[in-house]
């Protein structure tokens, strides 16, 4: 009786995490899509194109493996989108920081 007590928990834990991992990484493609969004407003395409362009690139792959089902992959893609959206943002702040004229 007590091995089934905890066998139960342990058991409903792997299964959500089985269903976590196999469910539409819906959060990390919007939260990908936000970062860049955020780059955009300030000029990341024109102040950090590398970084930008990365970024653009790994939510295209996102989007084309979560078409495919792929969702694990997706949801590394998505989370590294994200990474470079804001590398992206935080270099065109910075730059723009950098070129503003001193009072």
């Amino acid at each position: 009786m007590l091995v089934r007590r905890h066998i139960r928990p342990a058991l409903i834990a792997t299964v959500l995490t089985l269903a976590a991992c196999a469910a539409a990484p819906v959060q990390e493609m919007s939260d990908a899509r936000q970062a860049l969004q955020a780059a955009e407003a300030v000029a990341a395409p024109q102040r950090a194109r590398p970084l930008y362009d990365e970024a653009r690139v790994l939510l295209e792959q996102a989007e084309q493996q979560l078409q495919a089902g792929e969702y694990r992959s997706a949801r590394e893609s998505a989370v590294r989108a994200k990474e470079r959206a804001i590398a992206a943002r935080v270099e065109a702040v910075t730059k723009s920081a950098e070129q503003a004229p001193s009072p």
